[in-house]
């Protein structure tokens, strides 16, 4: 088949990645041609303050080489701007003539810098800074010359002031509004700021507005004057005072342009449906975007219809703003200026350079800065963005939360302060120095992306925080604008909410039938989709739904926990923690005749036999003779007891009982992800309730409910729920709980992240306040668990395929 053609007019960050995300999803659909204006590859922007400062050279900052065109079969026209296009004729031609023909054309001139119409803007020595050329043009001047005035003092400006200053210019910052950063910081963190920079060595003129560029007899630059009179030296003035979209090209072609080229949610121009366009050229719903996320989700969504997939959207970003400005870190995000009906909560602490705002309307979180430490800006963005009630973090909330990690990281809160060789992600062994170096070297940006390359943070997700904060300095800063909706996984744009609402709504039964309705890129999926999608079918249409077992992950495959040597962990069910003799005796018979090499008592008051074969998990379970512990499934794992009244002097309910019966009820329950439960007979809470995804504690009027803790790498303490008289309504109201849960949480997402993603007011208005609601939800419990089969003895019923433990004749 014949290829079609595509030609890109642009050779940036936004445009390469679009092109990145279209090779990777339909590689050979197109001949594709760029034109670019400069004579470098693709390069990383951001890290040209890196360039200027000495830090990095322009070598280290190129994304993709030559080479990595030609491997693509690229044409690169490298320092040839693109002059007209005919667009009846679909054909691009450039300054210098050359010519190419398109089926499709992607449009991504980025911006302009705003230059001031003042007079002497012309004369030698007063340059933007946007590209390689303005930073070489500095590099070479501050060797030459002494005095350097920055007009702009916002990121960029300052940026280029830091670097002129450690190249060993006098340099004086220029800014018209009232303090730096305007649009980033508050006027308390902007003078925090400037005061910070002064001392370093930097001037500074507020509110200032340059009247002229005064030249010398050479036609260079040589001194700013002012409207008020005043006059400073300057030998290189630099134009830092915003950007605009380029869209002369387009609006030359008869391409509606309006604050850019107007683009719809497919970023399809309004105007030319073969004309596409992404970048800070683009104006999607009326907003320019200018940092990096949006644009790179923009390009994702572009690939798609250019592969001819069509079914992305790009439906805006909810930006927040994270910053390194010459060391200092700064975060922003939301409404952080306030006003009317708003209310201010404030820690300001100069001397140790801290200063924390955060804005609140209605028991919401509207907005935020922060300076110097801005360690908790994700936690911040994300209540803002979820737009959930505070109320009960309320005076906790200006300490932020710790995504670091309550073990496994030496307590870091700040990135620059560890060792390469430091530990970020416990869970996966992931240093510090793995991190910056995939970041460097793969061009990461985003969170996924150093998820997908590195695994930090990909598991429980404690190290987020740190893993952002290094992604911040190493990567530039301004990854961090997120979509309005995270996608489930790669092989789609659903989220994992829009997943289960479309399988209720559309009463879908099986994984094929949810790729097919909801236009899955991909024909069989990926490990990240697949066990979530089969989760949400057996939860929400239980007995109906297809169960797919070769969708689950390993272990809950094989039914046991695989370990490191490829042996496996059994774990027998013992109900409340109580055991018999007799089965202790089975226990230690099969861990003889098997030879199982290690025997440990767990923390959830069972025993674990490690080392067993997996062709030998077939008759271990047959001896045992014991119900299956699920210690291996996103499941109900354990409900741990006290031995409470019937044998403890300071008891005051029957524990021991009461974690029984739960358990028994509910032990073939599967979940979003593990669940652990614990009974205590009296508030001395000797079986740790307060740290379990339900705790139950006995006192004198009866029992109290506790929902939400975790005891894992970050410690979370559980909710007080509610307080109940009888057995039985602790039974109900319990298993309503984790319905609930189990009807509404995302896959892998444990009790406590559900209850903080959906406010703990709304899961009480589902159980407490609403009685035919909360016995429904238990009567679908009980409806879903009846019959549900044991998979150690039930192989057919239970879908086990036993051939998985024959061990192969070679």
């Amino acid at each position: 088949m014949k290829k079609m053609k595509l030609v890109m007019v642009g050779n940036g960050m936004a445009g390469v990645r679009t092109l990145e995300e279209l090779l990777k999803i339909a590689p050979d659909l197109y001949e594709i041609t760029v034109f670019g204006a400069e004579p470098h590859p693709n390069y990383n922007r951001i890290l040209l303050s890196p360039v200027l400062a000495g830090e990095q050279t322009v070598d280290e900052i190129i994304l993709n080489p030559l080479a990595w065109y030609a491997e693509h079969g690229i044409t690169l026209h490298l320092n040839k701007k693109v002059t007209s296009i005919d667009r009846k004729k679909r054909l691009v031609t450039a300054d210098d003539g050359t010519q190419a023909e398109y089926d499709r054309l992607l449009i991504a001139t980025g911006s302009n810098p705003f230059i001031l119409p003042v007079p002497g803007k012309d004369l030698k020595g007063v340059i933007a800074y946007r590209d390689i050329a303005d930073t070489n043009t500095m590099i070479e001047a501050a060797t030459t010359h002494q005095h350097a005035v920055v007009i702009g003092g916002g990121l960029l400006g300052l940026e280029a002031a830091n670097g002129l200053m450690l190249r060993g210019m006098s340099v004086t910052v220029v800014h018209i509004a009232p303090w730096l950063m305007e649009r980033q910081l508050d006027d308390v963190a902007g003078k925090l700021l400037q005061k910070s920079l002064e001392e370093r060595g930097l001037k500074f003129m507020i509110g200032a507005q340059t009247q002229e560029l005064v030249g010398n007899a050479e036609g260079r630059v040589q001194s700013v004057k002012f409207k008020d009179g005043t006059e400073v030296p300057a030998d290189l003035v630099v134009m830092a005072a915003g950007i605009r979209p380029n869209t002369e090209l387009a609006e030359k072609i008869g391409i509606h342009c309006n604050r850019g080229i107007v683009v719809n949610d497919t970023m399809q121009t309004v105007t030319d449906p073969r004309v596409y366009s992404v970048g800070e050229c683009a104006a999607h719903r009326g907003i320019a975007y200018g940092l990096v996320a949006p644009l790179f989700e923009q390009g994702k969504v572009c690939a798609n219809h250019l592969a001819m997939f069509g079914i992305g959207r790009y439906t805006g970003s909810q930006v927040s703003t994270k910053l390194k400005v010459t060391g200092i870190d700064l975060f922003s995000a939301g409404d952080f200026m306030g006003g009317d009906g708003t209310e201010e909560v404030v820690l300001s602490d100069p001397f140790g350079g801290v200063y924390k705002k955060l804005v609140l309307r209605d028991n919401k979180l509207i907005g935020a800065c922060l300076y110097g430490d801005t360690v908790d800006g994700s936690y911040y963005f994300k209540l803002i963005r979820e737009g959930r009630s505070i109320t009960e973090v309320r005076d906790k909330l200006m300490f932020g939360e710790s995504n670091i990690g309550d073990t496994g990281h030496q307590g870091h809160s700040k990135a620059a302060a560890m060792l390469d060789t430091d530990e970020v992600c416990g869970c996966n062994g992931v240093t510090k120095g793995a991190v910056c170096k995939a970041i460097k070297e793969k061009g990461l940006f985003t969170l996924d992306e150093v998820r997908k390359h590195t695994k930090a943070s990909a598991s429980c997700g404690s190290c987020t925080g740190l893993v952002e904060q290094l992604i911040m300095f190493t990567a530039g800063g301004d990854y961090s604008s997120t979509p309005k909706k995270k996608a489930l996984c790669g092989c789609t744009d659903q989220s994992h909410q829009d997943v289960r609402e479309a399988i209720v709504e559309q009463k879908l039964m099986s994984i094929d039938g949810v790729y097919k309705a909801l236009a899955w890129r991909t024909p069989n999926g990926c490990a990240t989709c697949r066990p979530a999608v089969n989760y949400y079918l057996i939860s929400s249409w239980p007995k109906q739904a297809q169960d797919d077992p070769q969708s689950r992950f390993i272990n809950e495959r094989s039914h046991a926990n695989i370990q490191k040597d490829g042996t496996y962990s059994v774990i027998p069910r013992m109900f409340g923690g109580e055991t018999t003799a007799a089965d202790l005796r089975r226990i230690a018979d099969v861990a003889d005749k098997y030879q199982v090499p290690t025997i440990k008592v767990t923390g959830g008051q069972r025993i674990d036999l490690l080392g067993v074969k997996k062709e030998d998990l077939v008759n271990v379970w047959k001896d045992l003779d014991m119900p299956c512990g699920h210690a291996y499934a996103k499941a109900l794992r354990t409900v741990k007891t006290c031995v409470g009244s019937e044998w403890c002097r300071f008891g005051t309910q029957n524990s021991s009982q009461l974690g029984i019966d739960i358990e028994k009820a509910l032990w073939k329950m599967y979940a979003p992800h593990k669940v652990k439960i614990a009974v205590s007979g009296c508030p001395r809470n000797c079986a740790e309730s307060g740290i379990k995804d339900v705790g139950i504690i006995g006192v004198d009027s009866g029992w109290e409910v506790y929902v939400g803790g975790n005891g894992g790498i970050k410690t979370e303490v559980a909710h007080f729920f509610t307080k109940l008289k009888t057995a039985d309504e602790v039974m109900v109201y319990s298993g309503a709980f984790l319905q609930l849960y189990r009807e509404e949480g995302w896959y892998l997402e444990r009790t406590v992240h559900w209850i903080h993603r959906v406010g703990l007011d709304y899961v009480k208005k589902k159980i407490l306040d609403d009685h035919e609601g909360r016995q429904a939800l238990w009567a679908r419990l009980q409806f879903s668990l009846e019959g549900e089969p044991d998979p150690w003895f039930d192989f057919q019923e239970a879908k086990v395929d036993t051939r998985q433990f024959e061990p192969l004749a070679i």
